[in-house]
């Protein structure tokens, strides 16, 4: 008799079973192969229940950066001059882990073709800017230039997204400008009146929810148009891979929820004279939300304010 592992019937076994091997060796090598980050899971973590739990982009939600804990420390350098309204200035910030270690570019994923936003909102919610820092001289600094519109102090969100994690994460600092000083403990919290149309440079911007009644804790559609007057073209561009972005602030600025449209395909533009895009979120706590747009139209970054009330 012949060796059994030769008959035809156990030849398919051994091409399965080395098959097998070499994919469990292909997978090995892959999990250790250098992904550019020194950092893990684990540096993103704290060990507390009041804290910020990594956040899924397809399912945006209001996050309470300032309440809770962030796994990332978030501070700010802006130089011995004081800062003042209308004038233009140098700001650095540094990432930094729950144990210290520094956040660097390499440590972080490009979401909308950056590595790190800051989304940057006055007390009114009057003036907001959206900016992106470049990585600095030391490891885990990033730097950046934006010219306040008024005194107040300013509160700076960081949005960004860790490669460890590949899920979104924040962290928030203040800004003093113009000596103004807030005492500790103490919010400012101003009301506005519910609007859903803005105009701006020329266009008219509406945001207008599909449901009658917005509530806490449900998800809210909202649809967004941009027209001109006249019924001329809009001339739509994308702007950080999306064709608009809405950023929602609450009146204490407690936090913030960034929203990208659901028409994610760029190579579909929207309608050239009466674009429209649409919009979700779900918000915890009812209240008035400030939510501001962001556009491109023709080479031209715009942004318009809106206000909607959820109870």
């Amino acid at each position: 008799m012949g060796d059994p592992a030769s008959t035809p019937a156990a030849t398919p076994w051994r091409s399965i079973v080395l098959i097998t091997l070499g994919a469990v060796a292909l997978y090995a090598g892959f999990r250790y192969l250098p992904t550019g980050t020194n950092l893990s899971h684990m540096d993103f973590r704290v060990k507390e229940s009041n804290s910020i739990e990594f956040c899924d982009p397809l399912n945006p939600q209001f996050i309470p950066v300032v309440a809770v804990r962030s796994p990332v420390a978030l501070t700010l350098e802006a130089g011995a001059e004081p800062v003042v309204p209308g004038q233009e200035r140098m700001f650095t910030v540094t990432l930094r882990t729950t144990a210290g270690k520094r956040i660097a570019p390499e440590d972080l994923l490009v979401t909308h073709t950056r590595r790190l936003h800051l989304l940057i909102i006055d007390p009114w919610l009057d003036d907001y800017q959206h900016v992106h820092p470049e990585p600095g001289k030391e490891p885990g600094q990033w730097v950046f230039s934006f010219t306040p519109k008024r005194e107040g102090v300013y509160r700076i969100f960081a949005d960004f997204t860790p490669a460890a994690t590949a899920r979104g994460l924040y962290a928030s600092v203040d800004l003093s400008v113009g000596g103004a000083r807030t005492p500790a403990g103490l919010t400012m919290v101003m009301q506005h009146d519910v609007s859903f149309v803005a105009d701006r440079e020329g266009y008219r911007f509406e945001l207008t929810p599909t449901q009658e009644t917005l509530s806490a804790g449900q998800p809210i559609d909202l649809k967004f148009r941009v027209t001109r007057p006249d019924g001329g073209p809009v001339p739509m561009e994308p702007v950080m891979d999306a064709y608009a972005h809405l950023v929602a602030f609450d009146e204490a600025r407690s936090g913030f929820a960034h929203l990208h449209p659901a028409e994610a395909d760029l190579t579909h533009a929207p309608d050239p004279r009466r674009p429209e895009l649409s919009f979700k979120i779900t918000i915890p706590q009812p209240g008035r939300y400030v939510i501001w747009s962001q556009v491109n139209l023709g080479g031209r970054e715009i942004f318009a304010p809106f206000c909607i009330e959820v109870e």
